[in-house]
């Protein structure tokens, strides 16, 4: 027998489900709700890993657009969050890929809504109220930010999608099209990296 969170999350994916068989039968009201229902974790998923607005609003419409021109495609031997995840999680890929590449440096962001900010599992508190504490939480972010950049691509992706997104190792494995084991091990050496180079934070 499910339990409440097994129920309402079998509710959820038949919701979406409904809305995707909607969508490819060309339902623009339904693709607007998947859209809207996505739109922040892509955008969130997207800024995490590029650190940069322009790099991620760019991530954010080619995905949505790749969506809609691929929809049809789509045949429900994954959930649709799985499926969006791979195309965006490879469209970061190659723009890490690229950075890596040209040996770019990404632009550090700071935003006040904090779209991107490393710390947000700290407690906020105000400038006005605790200066030294906003400017150790901003400069904690900036390490953990140079210190994901030390990562491989793929290293990375595993990283946030389990540390931040808190996606399952065997739902990483899906959405990377690999296997939960290799998913399990890029983590291991993506945290055994973090650790190396935070040692002094963790």
């Amino acid at each position: 027998m499910q339990d409440a969170a097994g129920t309402a999350g079998a509710r959820v994916n038949s919701e979406m489900d409904s809305l995707v068989r909607a969508a490819q039968r060309g339902d623009q009201d339904a693709f607007e709700q998947l859209v809207r229902a996505y739109d922040q974790s892509v955008l969130r998923l997207a800024m995490n890993l590029l650190r940069s607005p322009e790099d991620a609003r760019d991530v954010y419409q080619e995905a949505f657009l790749r969506v809609y021109r691929n929809l049809h495609t789509f045949r429900f031997d994954c959930s649709f969050h799985t499926w969006l995840y791979r195309i965006v999680t490879n469209i970061c890929l190659d723009q890490l890929r690229k950075r890596k590449v040209r040996k770019e440096e990404p632009a550090v962001v700071e935003t006040s809504e904090g779209a991107i900010d490393r710390t947000e599992g700290f407690e906020e508190v105000s400038a006005a109220a605790n200066p030294e504490r906003v400017t150790w939480n901003r400069q904690l972010g900036q390490r953990i930010g140079d210190a994901l950049e030390e990562l491989t691509p793929r290293e990375r992706m595993v990283f946030e999608l389990r540390h931040y997104q808190g996606l399952r190792l065997r739902n990483i494995g899906e959405i990377l099209g690999t296997s939960e084991e290799a998913a399990k091990n890029c983590f291991f050496r993506a945290t055994q990296k973090m650790r190396t180079m935070l040692g002094d934070l963790v």
